[in-house]
C-alpha cells in the first residue's frame, strides 16, 4: 500500500496550471489596456496636432497667397506705364482684405495652443497697421495726390507687406516643424508598441512553453505512477487469483480426499451392517436408506469438488473438461447449451486452461443469473494461430437499472474475467449483437499458449 500513499501525497498539477492561466490572462488584459491607451494617445495626437496643424498650414498658405497678391498689385501700382489710376485697385484690395480676415479667423481657430499670445498680437497689429496705411494711401490717391500715394506704397506698404509675409512664413515653418515632431512622436509610439508587442509575444511563448513543459512533466509523472500502480495491481491480481486457485484446489482436494473417503467408508460400513441385518427387517431398510443418503452426499461432494477445481483439467486438458462441464451446467440450470467446436484441436497448458475454464464458468453463471433465457451458445474455436472462446445468449444482456445507458457494468465477475484474460495475454470483448443479448469473445494467440506452457 506504500505506492498508494505516495500517489495521494503528490500534488495535482491543476493548481499550477490555473495559476499559469491566471497570469496569462492578466498579462493579456494588461497588454490590451496598454495597447488601448497607446492607440488612444495616437488618435488624439493625430487629431489634435497633425490634423489641426495641417488645416492651420492651409490657412497660412491662404494668407500668404493673399499677401503675394497684394505685393503684385502694389508692383503694378508703382509701374509708371500703368494707365489706370491708383483708385482702380481699391476693389481688389477690399476683396483681399475680406479674404484675409476670413482666413485669419479660421487660422486662429485651428492654431489653438500652437500659437503664442505674442505671435497672435504681432500678427493682428501688423495687419491693422498695414490696412491703416492702405487706407491712407487710397485717401491720398482719391485726393489726386498719386505721387504721394505711390511714395506711401514704396516706403511703407511694401515694407509692411514683406514683414507680414516673413511672419506668415515663419509660422508655416513652425507648423512644418510641428508636423515633423508629431510624425516623430507617432513613429516613436509605433516603435514602442511594436517593441512591446514582440516582448509580449516572446513572454507569451515562454509562458506557453513553460506551461507545456510543466504539463508534459506532470503528465509523465502521472502516467508513470499509473503504470507503476497498474503493474502493482496486475501483480496483486495475479497473486489474488493464484491464492484463490490454490485455496479452491486445497478445498477441492479436502472434499475429495477427506470427506470423500469418510463417506465412502461410511457407505461400506453401512453396506456390511445391512448385510448382517435380517432380510426384510426395518433395520436393514433404514441402513439402506442411510447408505443411499451417504452415496448421494458423496456424489454431491465430488461434483462440488470438480466445480471448485476440476481434476479433469489437469488430467485430460481444457477440451475434455469443457466436454464434461457444459452438460453438467445444462443439467443444473435447465438452460439448453449449444456447445460447438471447430478447428484442429491442440493442447492447452493447464495454467492457461484454468483461467479459460474460470472465464467460461463466470460467463455461464452470468447467463444463468441475468440473461433470463432458456438457451445459450458456447463455441470453442481452434484457429490456425489462436484459440477463441465465445459465450452468447439472446437474453436481456447487461442493461439494468444500474446501467441506464447500456454501458457494460463493471461487476466483480467481469473484472475477474478481464484480469484473467490479461494475465494470459488474451483479449476479452463483450458486445451486444443487433439481435439482442450478449456476446463474450475471448481470443488468445497460440504463442501466448506456448509461452505460458513453457
Amino acid at each position: 500500500m506504500q505506492p498508494v500513499q505516495k500517489l495521494s501525497s503528490q500534488r495535482s498539477p491543476t493548481t499550477g496550471l490555473l495559476f499559469g492561466l491566471i497570469i496569462t490572462l492578466v498579462a493579456v488584459l494588461a497588454y490590451a489596456s496598454y495597447i488601448t491607451v497607446q492607440l488612444s494617445g495616437l488618435r488624439r495626437l493625430q487629431s489634435d496636432m497633425v490634423d489641426r496643424n495641417r488645416k492651420d498650414s492651409l490657412q497660412l498658405l491662404r494668407i500668404q497667397n493673399d499677401l503675394n497678391s497684394i505685393a503684385l498689385a502694389m508692383r503694378d501700382m508703382l509701374d509708371a506705364a500703368e494707365p489706370y489710376p491708383l483708385t482702380a485697385w481699391s476693389a481688389q484690395f477690399d476683396r483681399i482684405h475680406t479674404d484675409l480676415d476670413a482666413a485669419l479667423k479660421l487660422e486662429e481657430k485651428f492654431a489653438g495652443a500652437n500659437r503664442t499670445p505674442e505671435q497672435r498680437l504681432y500678427l493682428d497689429q501688423s495687419l491693422a497697421q498695414f490696412w491703416d496705411a492702405v487706407n491712407r494711401m487710397f485717401a491720398l490717391a482719391t485726393a489726386a495726390q498719386e505721387a504721394e500715394a505711390r511714395e506711401q506704397i514704396r516706403l511703407t506698404l511694401q515694407a509692411r507687406q514683406q514683414a507680414l509675409s516673413t511672419a506668415v512664413s515663419r509660422l508655416l515653418v513652425e507648423n512644418n516643424e510641428g508636423e515633423e515632431q508629431a510624425a516623430a512622436r507617432i513613429a516613436h509610439i509605433y516603435d514602442s508598441v511594436q517593441r512591446q508587442l514582440y516582448l509580449f509575444l516572446a513572454a507569451t511563448l515562454i509562458a506557453i512553453v513553460l506551461t507545456s513543459l510543466y504539463l508534459i512533466r506532470a503528465n509523465r509523472q502521472i502516467f508513470a505512477r499509473l503504470a507503476e500502480l497498474s503493474e502493482q495491481r496486475s501483480d496483486l491480481a495475479q497473486k489474488l487469483i493464484s491464492t484463490q486457485e490454490s485455496t479452491l484446489r486445497h478445498i477441492s482436494r479436502e472434499l475429495h480426499d477427506e470427506f470423500g473417503q469418510v463417506l465412502t467408508a461410511i457407505g461400506a460400513m453401512l453396506g456390511r451392517a445391512g448385510n448382517q441385518a435380517p432380510e426384510g427387517s426395518a433395520l436393514r431398510a433404514d441402513l439402506q436408506e442411510v447408505r443411499e443418503i451417504a452415496q448421494s452426499t458423496l456424489d454431491n461432494i465430488r461434483s462440488l469438488s470438480q466445480a471448485l477445481h476440476p481434476v479433469l483439467l489437469e488430467e485430460a486438458g481444457l477440451e475434455s473438461t469443457l466436454d464434461w462441464y457444459i452438460p453438467t451446467v445444462e443439467r443444473q440450470t435447465g438452460i439448453r447449451l449449444h456447445y460447438e467446436k471447430s478447428g484442429q484441436s491442440f493442447p492447452v497448458d493447464t495454467s492457461v486452461g484454468v483461467h479459460l475454464y474460470r472465464i467460461v464458468q463466470e460467463a455461464l453463471n452470468n447467463v444463468s443469473r441475468h440473461a433470463g433465457v432458456t438457451e445459450a451458445w458456447v463455441r470453442l474455436k481452434f484457429l490456425p494461430h489462436a484459440l477463441e472462446l465465445e459465450v452468447q445468449d439472446h437474453g436481456k444482456g447487461f442493461v439494468s437499472a444500474n446501467t441506464p445507458n447500456g454501458d457494460t457494468p463493471r461487476g466483480i465477475g467481469l473484472v475477474g474475467m478481464r484480469e484473467r484474460a490479461e494475465l494470459i495475454g488474451a483479449t476479452l470483448e463483450i458486445s451486444h449483437p443487433t439481435q439482442g443479448g450478449t456476446l463474450l469473445r475471448l481470443k488468445i494467440p497460440q504463442d501466448k499458449l506456448q509461452t505460458h506452457a513453457a
